[in-house]
This record gives structure tokens, C-alpha cells and sequence, in this order.
């Protein structure tokens, strides 16, 4: 079996002066080795999906499993575990800490599974070098660009060695050309244990993914062949 993640009916909606369905009774399933990308119009649900795989909202109905494990959302902290532990998230705010070094703001996620704090320290500055900044590793988020900011991003998401990495618009901040660059970057991360999902409103980007994952209207629609001609 290589589902990673199951989707069952899975619905979310929010309450003003009425009820606004987002999502509606979506079943899927998402497989170990494979990129999906999530595209739809603005307020479509895309990060309200993104929210509740990362277990950092919950539906409104419906279940989430996790490999083998299904997801009790009422259980904040075990949660908690399970997310640093298994999940690794990339924001489009790359929401890393103004007052800690890239090598600092990485370092930090590590803690969250045990304090080692010389593990954490030298896993941290080899995968910022691997992302290519080596010379950045003390440098405050506000002396980086942007697409620096997002390569210390992605480092924080990977340093725990996820099986499962979440992307909301990494590149929606950035000029083309620095946003081809992270979404290469975001591509190499892939292994044959690892689930890699973004959210994006780019059609190139889109079509790299291995399968295109479309709302509309609070239903998901699954494309499933990768286009041949999507370059970066």
C-alpha cells in the first residue's frame, strides 16, 4: 500500500452572517513518491486543505489518516508531535523569526523533536548548504532576498526529514525567475518515501506535478498525467 495520507468526505465550512461551504465531501488518497499541486481560484479552499492535512485547522466532517494512523483533531498535542515529526510546511510568508540567524530559524525546528542542540546546529548548517547558502548562514532573515528567504524556508521544513512536505504559494512573493529557482529546489526534495503538496496559481508550476489537484466550488477534480512539454 502506498497511500501516505486518506482523505474521507472531508468538509469545511465557516460561519458569518451564513454559512460558507469551502470544501465538500472529498475523498482522496495520496501516495508515497509523488509531487500533487493544487490549483483554483482565489478562496477556492486550497489553503484551508493545506491547513487540515497539516492538522493545524480541523473539518468540519469527515477523517484524515496519516499512513496507518487516523487523525483524532481534538488531540492538540499529539498533533503537534505527529506534525513536527512527519510534516515539514512551506509558507508563501516565509514566517521565519526576524531576530535568529537562517542558521538559527532552521536550527529551532530541530528542537522540536529532541534537544540535541549539536545535532540540530550542524544538521542545520549542512542543509543550508546544500540549498547553496553557505555564505548566509548568519545572516538575519531582513539581509536575505527573497528567494533566499524561501531556500531557508524549505531547509526548515526539510531539517526534520519529513515524509510529508506542505507548500501554501511558495512562490507567490517572488519575481519568475527566483520562483522557478525554489520550485527546483522544492522539486529535488523528492524521494521515494516522500509527499510533496503546493499550492499555486502558476500553470507551469502546476503542470510539473506529478498529479494536478483542481477546486471548484468546494469539490476536487485529480489530473493525473504530467505534461511532458512543463519545463522550469
Amino acid at each position: 500500500m502506498n497511500n501516505l495520507i486518506t482523505l474521507n468526505k472531508i468538509s469545511k465550512s465557516f460561519y458569518t452572517n451564513k454559512k460558507i461551504q469551502v470544501l465538500n465531501k472529498i475523498n482522496l488518497k495520496l501516495h508515497k513518491g509523488k509531487i500533487y499541486s493544487i490549483v483554483g481560484p482565489s478562496g477556492s479552499g486550497k489553503s484551508t486543505l493545506l491547513n487540515i492535512l497539516s492538522m493545524i485547522d480541523k473539518p468540519s466532517s469527515g477523517s484524515l489518516s496519516i499512513g496507518k494512523q487516523n487523525i483524532n483533531f481534538n488531540r492538540s498535542y499529539d498533533n503537534d508531535i505527529i506534525r513536527a515529526e512527519k510534516i515539514g510546511i512551506v509558507y508563501q510568508q516565509n514566517n521565519l523569526l526576524p531576530d535568529f540567524t537562517a542558521v538559527e530559524n532552521v536550527y529551532l525546528a530541530r528542537l522540536a523533536i529532541d534537544n540535541n542542540k549539536k545535532k540540530a546546529f550542524e544538521t542545520a548548517k549542512k542543509i543550508i548548504i546544500k540549498m547553496g547558502l553557505s555564505k548566509r548562514l548568519n545572516h538575519y532573515p531582513s539581509e536575505l532576498s527573497g528567494g533566499e528567504l524561501q531556500r531557508i524556508a524549505i531547509a526548515r521544513a526539510l531539517i526534520n526529514e519529513p515524509q510529508i512536505i506542505l507548500a501554501d504559494e511558495p512562490t507567490g512573493n517572488l519575481d519568475q525567475s527566483t520562483a522557478k529557482e525554489v520550485i527546483k529546489i522544492l522539486h529535488k526534495t523528492r524521494n521515494p518515501n516522500r509527499l510533496i503538496i503546493y499550492a499555486t496559481h502558476n500553470r507551469l508550476f502546476a503542470d510539473l506535478a506529478d498529479c494536478k489537484l483542481e477546486i471548484i466550488n468546494g469539490k476536487i477534480r485529480t489530473i493525473n498525467a504530467r505534461s511532458k512539454k512543463s519545463k522550469i
